[in-house]
C-alpha cells in the first residue's frame, strides 16, 4: 500500500507518466489500410439495366489480384496491414439496379465493420456510376464508407478522368487522384499513387492535406475527342504530373467527365490539393484554364465517317490490318453491344459473299441462343440462328446468322462462352454475352489472326494499346447506338447550362478556386 501510495505521488509529481497500450505498440505498428471499390460507367442514354453479376465482385484476399504492386513480396505490401473487403468493377453498361447497389454496398461495409479500425482506405472508383434513385452515386458510396469506419480513417481514392467529381464527392475523399492518359495505359500506376499518397501521408504525421481546390468546367465531350494520344489533351495533361510534384501539393488531376451520361454533374473538372494554399489555388486555376482555352481544338482521335464510307476507304486501302470502330454501340463506352444495325449493313455487302473475298473479322455480337447451337454443332458445323438486338432494338432488329463454326472458346470472364462464325468471307465473334475485344488475346484465344486480315471492325471508341500497335490504318464509323458520338443530338435534360459544346457561344466561366471544406477529423 506504502508503495502504491509513492507511485501515485510520483505521478501527481509529473515523475513519471504511463502510456497507454496503444500508444506504446503504435510507434512501430504499421497502419491498418483498408481497400474497397465499385467501378462502372453508367450509360443512361441505354435500355439495360446492370445487375451484380456484371460487377463480378472480389472479396478478401481475392482483391489483391486487381493490384499486382500490393502482391505480398512487394515494398508497399510491407508498409501497412492490409485489410481487403470488396472490389466489384463492371464491363461498362445502363445504370445499375438500386438492387444491385445495395448488395454490393452491404457487403462492403459488413466487412468494413467486422475488420475495424482502420488508419486509411483506399477505394478503387470510376465516378460515373449511376444507381437507380440516387443522384451522385459515389458520393453517396463514400458517405456511407465513412459512416461506417468512423470520423479518424482518412480516404484515399483512384478514380478514371472520365468519371464525374462532384462538389459533394470532393468533399468527402482525404485524397484523390485520377487517370492521366486516354486510353488508360496509367490505370494502375494511378491505383499505385492513391495507395502510396495515404501511406506517405500517414507514415509521415501530417494526415489530410491542409486545402483542397475545386474548379468545375462547363465542358463536357465524349473521350474520343479527348485522348491523350493528341494534341491538346496531350499537353494539357502533360502539365499534370510536374503540378502534382510541386513543393506544397499532393495532388492535382483533371476530369474530362462522362459524355453519356445526363446528370448535372457531369463536366470537367480540376481539383488540386495540399498543405499550401495560394500553392493549390493557383495550380488548379492554370489548369483549369488550359483546359477550358484548349476546348475548341479538340477533335476526334481518327478519321471518321459513315459505316459505308469507312468500309470503302478500308476496302479501297493498301494498308492492312484496317480498323473500323464500330462507336455508337461501344460497349466500353456503356452501350449495350447488341446493336445489329452495322452487322446487318456489312452482311448486305456483296464484296464479302464469296469465301474468296476480302477477310473481315467482326467483333462481335451477343447470340446466347447462336452460341448454344454452336456448342451443339461443334467446330466444322453449320448454324443458323439470329443474334443481336435482345437489349437494343433501337435501331435494327435481330440479324439472322447462317455459317460455319471456326472456332470456340470457354471461359472468359465477361463472354463467357465464344464463338466464330464464318459466312463469305467474315468472321463474325458471337458471345453468350457482352465483350468488348481490346487485347491481342480477347483474338488469339479464338484462334483468329487480327494482323493477317484485311479489315477487322471493332465495337469501341478509340482502340487500346495492343489493337493501337495492330493497325495499319483505322478509322471511327460514326454508327447509332446509345453511345452515338454526336452527343448533341442525344436527349439531354438535367446537365447544367451554358455548356461546351452545347452552347458553343457562352461567355468564358468564372474559374476561380473553389475551396472544398477539409474535415478535421
Amino acid at each position: 500500500m506504502k508503495l502504491i501510495t509513492q507511485v501515485l505521488w510520483l505521478c501527481a509529481a509529473g515523475l513519471i507518466t504511463f502510456c497507454s497500450c496503444t500508444e506504446t505498440s503504435g510507434k512501430n505498428k504499421k497502419p491498418r489500410i483498408a481497400i474497397a471499390g465499385i467501378a462502372i460507367e453508367s450509360c443512361t442514354f441505354s435500355p439495360s439495366v446492370t445487375e451484380e453479376e456484371a460487377f463480378h465482385p472480389k472479396y478478401g484476399d481475392s482483391v489483391f489480384t486487381s493490384y499486382p504492386f500490393l502482391s505480398k513480396d512487394s515494398s508497399i505490401y510491407a508498409r501497412a496491414e492490409w485489410i481487403p473487403t470488396v472490389v466489384a468493377r463492371s464491363l461498362p453498361d445502363g445504370i445499375v439496379s438500386r438492387k444491385a447497389y445495395e448488395s454490393i454496398l452491404a457487403k462492403t461495409i459488413d466487412s468494413l465493420r467486422k475488420n475495424g479500425p482502420y488508419d486509411g482506405v483506399y477505394l478503387d472508383i470510376h465516378g460515373a456510376m449511376t444507381v437507380e434513385g440516387i443522384d451522385d452515386a459515389e458520393a453517396d458510396y463514400v458517405r456511407r464508407i465513412r459512416e461506417a469506419i468512423g470520423p479518424d480513417p482518412i480516404i484515399s481514392a483512384s478514380m478514371d478522368l472520365h468519371g464525374n467529381v462532384s462538389p459533394a464527392l470532393a468533399e468527402l475523399l482525404d485524397l484523390v487522384t485520377a487517370y492521366r492518359m486516354a486510353p488508360h495505359e496509367d490505370a494502375l500506376e494511378t491505383k499505385q499513387r492513391a495507395v502510396t499518397t495515404l501511406l506517405d501521408r500517414l507514415a509521415s504525421g501530417k494526415g489530410r492535406p491542409l486545402y483542397k481546390a475545386y474548379i468545375p468546367i462547363p465542358v463536357l465531350l465524349p473521350g474520343e475527342k479527348t485522348s491523350t494520344r493528341l494534341e491538346p489533351a496531350k499537353s494539357v495533361y502533360a502539365a499534370i504530373k510536374p503540378a502534382s510534384l510541386q513543393e506544397g501539393i499532393v495532388d492535382a488531376s483533371i476530369w474530362i467527365g462522362y459524355a453519356w451520361a445526363d446528370e448535372p454533374r457531369n463536366h470537367a473538372v480540376v481539383m488540386v490539393s495540399g498543405d499550401d494554399q495560394q500553392k493549390v489555388n493557383s495550380t488548379a486555376e492554370t489548369l483549369a484554364k488550359s483546359f477550358w482555352d484548349a476546348r475548341k481544338g479538340f477533335s476526334f482521335v481518327a478519321p471518321t465517317g459513315s459505316f459505308a464510307q469507312c468500309l470503302d476507304a478500308a476496302l479501297a486501302s493498301y494498308k492492312h490490318p484496317f480498323f473500323i470502330s464500330d462507336c455508337g454501340d461501344n460497349p466500353t463506352a456503356g452501350a449495350t453491344g447488341d446493336v445489329t444495325w452495322a452487322l446487318q449493313q456489312l452482311l448486305a455487302r456483296p464484296e464479302f459473299k464469296k469465301p474468296d473475298g476480302p477477310s473481315l473479322i467482326y467483333a462481335s455480337i451477343p447470340g446466347p441462343e447462336l452460341v448454344e447451337k454452336a456448342l451443339a454443332a461443334g467446330v466444322g458445323g453449320t448454324v443458323s440462328e439470329f443474334v443481336g438486338a435482345k437489349v437494343d432494338d433501337r435501331f435494327a432488329p435481330p440479324v439472322k446468322l447462317t455459317g460455319t463454326v471456326e472456332s470456340i472458346y470457354k471461359g472468359d470472364k465477361q463472354a463467357e462462352v465464344e464463338v466464330v462464325i464464318r459466312t463469305g468471307s467474315l468472321r463474325v465473334i458471337v458471345s453468350r454475352k457482352r465483350k468488348a475485344y481490346r487485347t491481342a488475346p480477347d483474338f488469339s484465344n479464338l484462334g483468329l489472326k487480327p494482323t493477317e486480315a484485311d479489315i477487322v471492325i471493332v465495337k469501341l471508341g478509340y482502340i487500346d494499346p495492343d489493337l493501337f500497335k495492330m493497325k495499319a490504318d483505322w478509322m471511327l464509323a460514326l454508327t447509332p447506338g446509345a453511345a452515338d458520338q454526336d452527343i448533341l443530338k442525344l436527349p439531354y435534360k438535367r446537365i447544367q447550362r451554358p455548356m461546351f459544346p452545347f452552347d458553343s457561344l457562352m461567355a468564358d466561366p468564372d474559374l476561380k478556386a473553389q475551396t472544398v471544406p477539409v474535415s478535421k477529423r
